[in-house]
């Protein structure tokens, strides 16, 4: 099986592993990146970039009897999704995602969707189960280790179709316009405050102009 197995699905309908994480943390910011192509730098990003350089060399190496496979293309025909994972350790057959961030050990939702993403398409590429994985944490140099749950391998699946939906429909939904957009690097092109503000000013219009009987008759 290839990454051709996903003939099924159309470039329309196919989801971006990192998509996942974008939408968990913000919708508008998927559609952004996703939707219009929009993809803008700051420190953050300049951060992260530099540390996922360490990986993006594909590689295969065995370090202590692991096999280790760096930069290593994903897909899942049933989901319709593709990526690519920054290291892969087999422990026997068994594959262990590890996915590189360059904030500290800190437990983060948008991570692990993104993970079992990944456990999810490895599972059906290798035909076996994926337990588990970990985030690597480069500030600290500490990895937390992610427990691939039903729970999360579902709500992989149902962000998936949504992100799907979205593109196939080129939604943008409306910003969040709240502590997350202080580190986002769209910042600068989502203008939260002042999409927030047209958002707002729509709401009370309809109250203005709302039909009915103030006697509730």
């Amino acid at each position: 099986m290839n990454s051709e197995s996903l003939g099924k699905w159309s470039n329309n309908d196919i989801v971006a592993i990192s998509a996942i994480q974008h939408y968990s943390y913000c919708p508008r910011q998927c559609a952004l990146i996703h939707v219009e192509q929009t993809f803008d730098e700051n420190l953050y990003t300049l951060r992260g970039r530099r540390v996922h350089e360490c990986v993006d060399e594909p590689d295969s190496t065995v370090e202590g009897g692991v096999r280790i496979e760096r930069a290593l293309p994903l897909w899942s025909e049933r989901l319709g999704l593709i990526g690519k994972a920054d290291v892969v350790e087999f422990h026997g057959d068994v594959p262990y995602p590890v996915e590189y961030k360059y904030g500290r050990r800190r437990p983060r939702i948008h991570d692990d969707l993104q993970l079992c993403a990944q456990a999810i398409c490895l599972a059906e590429m290798t035909g076996e189960v994926v337990p588990k994985g970990a985030v690597f944490h480069y500030s600290s140099r500490r990895r937390r280790e992610v427990i691939i749950t039903e729970a999360l391998r579902q709500e992989v699946a149902r962000i998936t179709e949504v992100i799907r939906s979205m593109l196939q429909s080129g939604t943008v939904p409306p910003p969040a316009n709240d502590e997350r957009c202080q580190k986002c690097s769209l910042v600068e092109s989502c203008l939260p405050k002042a999409a927030g503000e047209k958002v707002r000013l729509r709401k009370l219009n309809a109250e203005l102009f709302r039909n009915e009987d103030p006697l509730g008759v």
